[in-house]
C-alpha cells in the first residue's frame, strides 16, 4: 500500500538511527559501557537514511584515528519510530550519550533536565565559529543543550526548463513579493494549457507559515514560548491558497495527496509543476531529480513586507544526554563533528550546510556543485540581520499535526479560511496550555 504525501509528512520530522564502528544497521538498542581493551564506546543515535548512514560512518572512521581507544556505536532509524524510541531509552534509564534532537522536542527534555548544559563546557565543545543566531538555536534561558547539525533555510525553486519552455520570466529572487508569485504561477499555468502548474507547496508546513508569519511583523513562537500569530495572518495565508488556485496557478485541492515525499517521486522531478518550496540542504537531490536546470531563489516577500521573514535554521540538533557515561569523550566526539573540517567534508551537507562558518567555506570547494549553490546561500544569509528563530516550546509537535489537519479542512472548502484560523488558534494555544 503506497503512503500519500500527507502520511509521509507525519513521519516525517525525523527519519533514522544506526550504524557505526563497532556495529552497523537500523534499530535502537543501546549503548555499552565499553569498546573492551580498557576503551571507551560511545553510543550515538540519530534519523536518516542509508546514504546518511555511509557518510556518518565516514565521518566517524576519521575521529577513531584522532582519538584512539574511543569507539561509536550508532544507531539510526527512519523518521517515524525515532522519538518514541528516544524518549523510551531515556524513561528506561539508558539514553545514549550524543543524540539528533528534534527542534520541537528540544525544550520537553531540556525542561527535565536531560540534556547538558553546554555552555557548562565551553572548554570542551568550541561554538565560537558559529554565528549568533546559529548558536541561539538551542537556547533556553542563559543555557544551551545543543548545536545545530548542519545548516538550512527555505528556498523557492523554480525549473528554468519550463520557464523557458513557456516564455516566462523568472522573477527576480532578491525583489519579488507573493503577489509576483501567483503572476508568475498563473502565467506558467496559462501558458503551458494547465498542463504544467506555475506553483505548488503546502499550506501545511509549519517552515513555510512561519516566514509568511514573520514577513507580517509577528512572530509565530514569542521568546516566552506562545503563539505570536494572529488570527488576521492565517486567515491571509489560508486566502492566499485559495486566490492561487482559483487564478488557474496552483493545483486543485487534494493534489499532493497520494504524491510521495521525496525528491524523486515529488512533481516538480515530475514536471507538473514549475517551482515550489524546499529544504536547501535538499537542492541537490531536488536538481538532479528534476532534470538539472533548478534555479534556487529566496522566498517572496523578503523584500516586500514589513521585516524579513527568512532566517538560518538546522534540520536538527546534536545534543548530550545529563547522564551520559562518558561526558568528555562524547563532548570530544560533539566538538569534533561540529569543528574539525575533515568531519563535514566526510558528511558533505547531508545535514545541512555546516554550522562553524569557517568550516563551511573551507569544505566548499570540495563539494559537488549543487551543494555548493546551497552553501553560498546559507552563507549570504548568515551575513544579514535576521530575525531569530525561537526554540520551539513544549506542545509544538501537537500544533504542527493541528495545522495540517485543519489546512486540509481549508483546503477542501469544509472550513473557510475564518474558521480555520479560529480553530488552529484554539487548538494550538490549548497544546501550549494557554
Amino acid at each position: 500500500m503506497s503512503l500519500s504525501r500527507r502520511n509521509l509528512v507525519k513521519l516525517a520530522g525525523l527519519s533514522g538511527l544506526g550504524l557505526g564502528l563497532t556495529a552497523c544497521g537500523r534499530g535502537f538498542g543501546g549503548g555499552g559501557d565499553g569498546a573492551g581493551g580498557g576503551g571507551v564506546q560511545l553510543n550515538m543515535v540519530w534519523w536518516g537514511d542509508a546514504s546518511r548512514a555511509q557518510k556518518t560512518q565516514a565521518a566517524l572512521e576519521v575521529f577513531k584515528k584522532k582519538n584512539p581507544g574511543v569507539t561509536v556505536k550508532t544507531e539510526y532509524q527512519d523518521s517515524g519510530p525515532y522519538k518514541d524510541k528516544l524518549a523510551t531509552r531515556f524513561a528506561a534509564g539508558n539514553p545514549p550519550d550524543l543524540m539528533m534532537m528534534r527542534m520541537d522536542s528540544l525544550r520537553e527534555y531540556a525542561d527535565r533536565g536531560a540534556l547538558l548544559d553546554l555552555n557548562q563546557h565551553a572548554g570542551a565543545v568550541d561554538l565560537s565559529g558559529l554565528s549568533e543566531g546559529v548558536r541561539a538555536l538551542a537556547a533556553v534561558g542563559d543555557k544551551n543543550f545543543g548545536v545545530a547539525s548542519g545548516l538550512n533555510s527555505i528556498g523557492f525553486v523554480v525549473n528554468r526548463t519550463l520557464t523557458e519552455k513557456y516564455g516566462v520570466k523568472i522573477p527576480d529572487g532578491d525583489t519579488w513579493s507573493w503577489q509576483d508569485l501567483a503572476a508568475f504561477a498563473r502565467d506558467i499555468s496559462k501558458a503551458s494549457g494547465k498542463k504544467v502548474y506555475g506553483t505548488g507547496f503546502e499550506a501545511y508546513t509549519l517552515a513555510n507559515l512561519i516566514v509568511f508569519t514573520r514577513q507580517r511583523g509577528e512572530d509565530f513562537y514569542t521568546a516566552d514560548g506562545k503563539l505570536g500569530i494572529s488570527e488576521a495572518t492565517l486567515v491571509a495565508w489560508f486566502e492566499m491558497f485559495q486566490a492561487m488556485r482559483a487564478d488557474g496557478g496552483f493545483p486543485p485541492a487534494g493534489f499532493f495527496e497520494n504524491v510521495g515525499g521525496g525528491a524523486e517521486q515529488s512533481y516538480l522531478a515530475k514536471g507538473a509543476i514549475a517551482s515550489q518550496i524546499i529544504p536547501t540542504n535538499n537542492f541537490l537531490s531536488y536538481n538532479a531529480a528534476a532534470g538539472g536546470n533548478l534555479v534556487l531563489l529566496r522566498m517572496p516577500g523578503e523584500t516586500t513586507e514589513k521585516r524579513r521573514g527568512q532566517s538560518v535554521d538546522t534540520p536538527a540538533l546534536w545534543s548530550v544526554a545529563a547522564k551520559s557515561k562518558h561526558p568528555a569523550e562524547t563532548l570530544k566526539l560533539l566538538n569534533f563533528l561540529i569543528n574539525d573540517p575533515d568531519a563535514s567534508r566526510a558528511t558533505g551537507t547531508t545535514r545541512g550546510v555546516p554550522a562553524n562558518a569557517k568550516v563551511a567555506a573551507e569544505v566548499r570547494p570540495s563539494l559537488a556543485a549543487d551543494d555548493q549553490v546551497a552553501t553560498d546561500y546559507l552563507i549570504g544569509l548568515q551575513k544579514e540581520e535576521l530575525p531569530r528563530a525561537y526554540t520551539y516550546p513544549p506542545g509544538s509537535s501537537s500544533i504542527a499535526s493541528s495545522l495540517q489537519s485543519i489546512a486540509a479542512e481549508v483546503e477542501f472548502k469544509r472550513q473557510t479560511p475564518q474558521q480555520g484560523a479560529a480553530a488552529f488558534l484554539d487548538a494550538g494555544r490549548k497544546a501550549l496550555g494557554g
